[in-house]
């Protein structure tokens, strides 16, 4: 799994667009020692992560092993924006969180684990890696926070919340196209529903 290395030539052209977007003029690199270039390139990076962490077909991965290291701990890499471990029989007596950079196990107050664990991961990709609808989805809401912070007019402001709005739509119907998802889901996949259960709220 590749660990995000921001790419300022690929990240450019969204932040012109932002930019543009809010009246600004494009630039030709990231310089961020102009404050405009700066807040528009920070604003992506933090929405990117934001959308991403909300979890899509395209960055969801279910019963992903986690293996133990030497120490008999599992470290989490830094592109690893969720996770839970797997509801299977296996992992019945678990329940994991993250600690630091290490996985711990409120169960057995340890952070040490005797086998791999399946774990359900949302992980966190670079620009490049980003479908087109996402990236023009990320791209029309940083520009939209973008203008209030820079412009501060509620007109553009507007226009552009309906924009994104629309980009959010496209997101939407990418994510029902590729997650194919159905009400009944697929016997031994893991796109199956789950149907509500009234002793879960009872439960916690």
């Amino acid at each position: 799994m590749a660990i995000p290395t921001t790419n300022s030539q690929q990240e450019l052209p969204a932040v012109n667009k932002i930019l543009q977007s809010c009246g600004q003029a494009p630039v030709t690199t990231l310089d961020q020692t102009n404050p405009d270039v700066a807040i528009a390139y920070q604003t992506l990076l933090e929405v990117s992560r934001e959308v991403q962490a909300e979890g899509w077909s395209f960055n969801k991965e279910s019963h992903y092993e986690m293996v133990p290291d030497t120490n008999s701990e599992i470290l989490i890499p830094s592109n690893m924006l969720q996770l839970d471990a797997t509801r299977n029989s296996s992992n019945v007596e678990l329940d994991v969180v993250k600690r630091g950079e290490k996985l711990y196990d409120k169960v057995s107050h340890s952070y040490t684990f005797d086998n791999p664990i399946s774990c359900d991961i949302t992980w966190h990709f670079d620009w490049i890696d980003l479908p087109t609808p996402i990236a023009d989805y990320i791209t029309c809401r940083a520009a939209t926070i973008t203008s209030s912070r820079l412009v501060g007019d509620p007109n553009q402001y507007e226009i552009l919340q309906q924009k994104e709005g629309m980009a959010r739509g496209n997101v939407m119907e990418y994510e029902c196209n590729q997650g194919d998802y159905t009400f009944f889901g697929y016997p031994g996949d893991t796109n199956t529903y789950r149907s509500y259960k009234p002793y879960n709220a009872l439960y916690r």
